[in-house]
């Protein structure tokens, strides 16, 4: 090697970084024991930042553009480095660049229900994902705190830490929306509002901005989504007591006909279920009745919607639930007793 290429090696004219754009939030320039020449050339590139530190303290930070580094445009490196007049020498510094765009498509979710305090519910177990946008904001900040000397800073090392505030701030989100868990899915927009404002002092203080976010799914676990199914059907009953039983008898008489023996097929489950709509008719009528205070179950007209040829319909019905062995003699007699003073 020349010795001209061995002072060539030493020094360095331009300092630049080609991002690769794989998530990369701060980057340390290789210097490799080389020093900066006198009136290097600094480029960055829109979308970074450079940052000069001398011995740990920070110094100078140039933003995008092309810059040529003199004594003039190094004010603060030229007070740590007591240049006291125009230096006309190499020096050495480190230089860190920081990437300023928006790292999209971040994922955040629950990786166990949280348990949350609901206006109609009480306590639920919550869960919930979404996906954010971050970008840096302070480089100095980030630096100091964060990334410190290390040569590569990348999202997926904050990642863990991140969606941690994310998922400390869930609560606070939720109390502070004042939408309860049954209208969560249906203002999902809001609750984002609301989670973005909670967590993004939490954000500043690393030195990001948080630009984006978005809750895409919120769920109950299993065991509580059955719970809630209840009283959704509890509501239902509340509603029409008459659909609700004709509803859970016919979903009801096919699975006890299968259980004894009877009614298996096609065929079998069209007649369990054709019997269990006329019993819920039935059955219907007398609750209805009951809860209205009629007390009619000696009156001499046929029920409300029921002509004399579905109360004979109904009564053969009736008998072959007995035969299949699913009403007793004694349940068969009483029915049957009773639609037959609906005729008289």
């Amino acid at each position: 090697m020349g010795l001209v290429d061995f002072i060539k090696k030493q020094f360095i004219d331009v300092i630049e970084w080609n991002e690769s754009g794989d998530g990369v939030l701060a980057w340390r320039y290789p210097f490799e024991d080389r020093e900066i020449q006198n009136g290097a050339t600094l480029v960055v590139r829109e979308s970074q930042l450079a940052l000069f530190v001398n011995e740990g303290q920070v110094a100078d930070l140039f933003g995008p553009g092309t810059h040529r580094l003199t004594s003039q445009t190094l004010p603060l490196l030229t007070n740590l480095k007591n240049w006291d007049k125009l230096f006309a020498s190499p020096f050495k510094s480190d230089v860190y660049f920081f990437s300023t765009r928006q790292q999209l498509d971040l994922r955040w979710g629950t990786s166990q229900p949280i348990t949350l305090r609901d206006k109609d519910f009480g306590a639920v177990r919550l869960r919930a994902f979404g996906n954010y946008a971050v970008r840096l904001k302070d480089a100095r900040h980030f630096h100091v705190n964060v990334s410190g000397t290390r040569e590569r800073y990348s999202v997926e090392d904050l990642d863990g830490q991140l969606r941690g505030v994310l998922l400390q701030h869930l609560s606070d989100a939720v109390a502070q929306s004042g939408i309860p868990f049954l209208d969560l899915a249906a203002n999902q927009v809001a609750f984002a509002q609301a989670l973005a404002k909670a967590v993004t002092p939490a954000f500043e203080q690393l030195g990001l901005q948080l630009d984006a976010l978005t809750v895409q799914n919120v769920s109950l676990p299993e065991e509580l989504q059955k719970v809630l199914d209840q009283k959704i059907g509890m509501g239902m009953v509340g509603q029409n007591m008459g659909q609700f039983v004709q509803y859970q008898a016919a979903q009801a008489l096919p699975q006890v006909a299968a259980s004894a023996g009877q009614g298996s097929g096609v065929a079998g489950d069209a007649a369990s279920l054709g019997a269990g709509l006329a019993l819920g008719q039935v059955m219907a009528q007398s609750i209805q009745q009951g809860l209205q205070g009629s007390g009619a179950a000696t009156s001499s007209a046929a029920p409300a919607g029921l002509s004399p040829d579905q109360v004979m319909a109904t009564i053969e019905k009736l008998a072959d639930l007995h035969a299949k062995g699913i009403l007793t003699p004694e349940e068969f007699s009483a029915k049957k007793a009773e639609l037959l003073k609906k005729l008289v």
